[in-house]
């Protein structure tokens, strides 16, 4: 929080027109924690938007995110890190700061106080990968809902190749009532356009670095989603899966709330 900001805050607080509750919750919703010279740190992000603070692990140190990871803790009950390593989770894991895990097929690593749980599951989101090398970057979607309290209901390798395999999941899905669906595909990227043409709910298209050649890095999937034809599609930039998740939790929870 800027000085100015606090400073109108105190003055509220001191001529009576809020209240301490008040005051802290404000204070709360835009605190900030320095860790050393490389991190600072929003703590409330979680209470203004529903969005916790996720730590994007690639490109930084084993010490810094072990840093990182304690500061966040002693201020939630837990947090999510995207694009994690074996070493990176190793070294988490060695710091002892509360439970632990990881998988390493979404490279997401989740620590979370001891005793504390995930918030409980409200809305459901359908996640739908096209085929099995697109499932790392769907399960980080996953990941993201669940920790932000919205149940998943996953269907992998349905891809246009043998689209009759989608049918029977995307059916489940939309009978289960999902709140939106995030479609994660490579190559071509055209399975998120065929869902977006059967289901009456939001579409999240979500490309992946997968395919061959030209492309083969997700830009040729990236493209077609952005081109595509069946509205209700909107589209993340390549191997997003923590923007897919987030979009389609917030749409989810918005929906019960």
């Amino acid at each position: 929080m800027e000085d100015s900001a606090l400073r109108r805050l105190l003055d509220d607080l001191a001529a009576g027109r809020r209240s301490v509750d008040e005051v802290a919750a404000d204070l709360e919703r835009h605190g900030l924690s320095e860790v050393g010279d490389f991190a600072r740190l929003d703590l409330g992000r979680r209470r203004r938007t529903g969005v916790p603070e996720i730590v994007f692990a690639a490109g930084k140190s084993a010490d810094q995110l072990v840093a990182i990871v304690g500061a966040f803790l002693e201020h939630a009950d837990s947090v999510l890190c995207s694009k994690a390593g074996p070493e990176q989770h190793e070294a988490v894991a060695a710091a002892a700061l509360g439970d632990v895990e990881y998988d390493p097929r979404s490279r997401v690593l989740v620590i979370r106080r001891r005793g504390a749980t995930r918030p409980a599951a409200a809305g459901l989101v359908g996640v739908l990968a096209a085929g099995t090398a697109d499932v790392g970057v769907a399960e980080e979607a996953a990941a993201v809902c669940r920790e932000m309290g919205v149940a998943v209901a996953t269907a992998y390798d349905v891809g246009v190749a043998g689209v009759h395999r989608l049918s029977a999941p995307l059916s489940d899905m939309v009978e289960r009532g999902a709140a939106a669906l995030v479609v994660a595909a490579g190559m071509e990227g055209a399975l998120p356009s065929v869902v977006s043409g059967l289901a009456g709910v939001p579409v999240i298209g979500l490309p992946t670095s997968t395919g061959y050649g030209m492309g083969g890095k997700g830009e040729a999937a990236l493209l077609a989603m952005l081109q595509s034809c069946s509205p209700g599609l909107v589209v993340v930039n390549i191997d997003n899966g923590v923007g897919a998740g987030v979009t389609a939790a917030l749409i989810a929870r918005g929906r019960v709330s």
